[in-house]
């Protein structure tokens, strides 16, 4: 999965209808362009495919008073909106995601029913649990990672990641059945996206043609 899409995807529901730099200016607040390949070019370019597949509606609005040429804003559709939960869903129950992917699932965590988060973060990690008896079967690490040489230290941190994925897990099921956060459906949710006009004090300032689209 590439986070990119759940990125957009999420960042464009937040705001109802946003254009292409109100979303970068978004993903660069919330660091997405430190720890994903959410750089200018792949939001643009994310953006403008999502449109032609039917997963956000573009529309061209005026020039602003200031002048320079329309700008497109972008809302996401009823399809897009069935692909962006079932990417959320996916990345918060599949250990193997890469680390962007998860970040950006847990960024968006809140989206759904406080019930179903803890649901799927369970799933989570009764998978992490299987994929470690899975590695267990083979090395034991109770053994030390010397038993297999140098090559251990592979196995060992593998074990070592998944347990503290695990760890990590459960501690943030927790929090959740302890009441912690506002989910959908319990009140006004956190506002994690800039106003238009709000100053970003995370932008790279690197600017890019995609900018005024």
């Amino acid at each position: 999965m590439s986070a990119i899409r759940l990125l957009v995807l999420g960042a464009v529901r937040q705001h109802g209808r946003a254009h292409g730099y109100q979303v970068r200016n978004d993903l660069e607040y919330w660091g997405a362009h430190e720890w994903s390949n959410a750089k200018p070019g792949s939001i643009y370019h994310a953006l403008k495919q999502m449109a032609k597949q039917g997963l956000l509606l573009a529309h061209e609005v005026a020039p602003s008073t200031a002048g320079g040429p329309p700008r497109t804003e972008y809302e996401i559709t009823e399809q897009g909106t069935e692909e962006y939960f079932t990417l959320l869903r996916e990345a918060l129950t599949s250990y193997d995601q890469k680390m962007d992917v998860k970040s950006a699932a847990i960024g968006f965590l809140v989206d759904l029913p406080r019930a179903e988060a803890v649901t799927l973060l369970k799933e989570r990690t009764r998978g992490i649990e299987e994929w470690r008896a899975a590695v267990t079967e083979h090395y034991v690490p109770e053994g030390g990672p010397e038993q297999l040489g140098h090559i251990g230290e592979i196995m060992n941190l593998w074990i070592h990641t998944a347990d503290a994925e695990a760890e990590w897990t459960q501690g943030l099921i927790e929090r959740i059945e302890g009441g912690a956060y506002t989910f959908t459906g319990e009140g006004e949710p956190f506002v994690g996206v800039l106003a238009e006009d709000q100053e970003n004090p995370y932008a790279t300032g690197e600017r890019h043609p995609g900018d005024a689209g």
